[in-house]
């Protein structure tokens, strides 16, 4: 199925869906109304985009060798017990957090944003229960 044909299938439909909730007998406010929907207001061309290619950060071996990370959360972020190589601000991120900064992660989809929040939880997580500290209690 080529994706612009469905694109245009589904605006249509979507088209005569919205158009089918009222019947407007006014002549100036049906031909306003109309002017409307043949603008293209309402059905933008489709939006397409490719991910950029994002800047490499370090490895998640590295941050261990740093002690940025816990061993053990490298077992984790791992492929076929190779650790995983971040983008630049999935490093950042991690970083900040193991520096005890806030930070704010702000990037277009498919990025690796949740990475950059899951790798501090976990590895959190895993220093906690190396040092022996009890698990918190559950919030209900």
């Amino acid at each position: 199925m080529n994706v612009f044909d469905l694109d245009s299938a589904l605006v249509r439909d979507y088209e005569r869906f919205a158009r089918s909730f009222t019947k407007i007998r006014a002549k100036d406010i049906r031909e306003q109304v109309e002017s409307l929907y043949s603008s293209d207001r309402f059905w933008p061309d489709p939006l397409i985009s490719i991910n950029p290619r994002f800047e490499r950060g370090e490895s998640v071996r590295k941050l261990v060798r740093e002690g940025t990370l816990h061993e053990s959360t490298a077992r984790v972020f791992s492929i076929d017990g190779t650790g995983i190589t971040l983008h630049r601000h999935q490093a950042q991120s991690v970083a900040k957090s193991a520096a005890g900064q806030s930070f704010v992660v702000t990037t277009g989809t498919g990025s690796g944003k949740s990475l950059c929040f899951f790798i501090p939880v976990i590895d959190a997580a895993i220093r906690a229960r190396a040092t022996g500290e009890a698990p918190a209690p559950a919030q209900s």
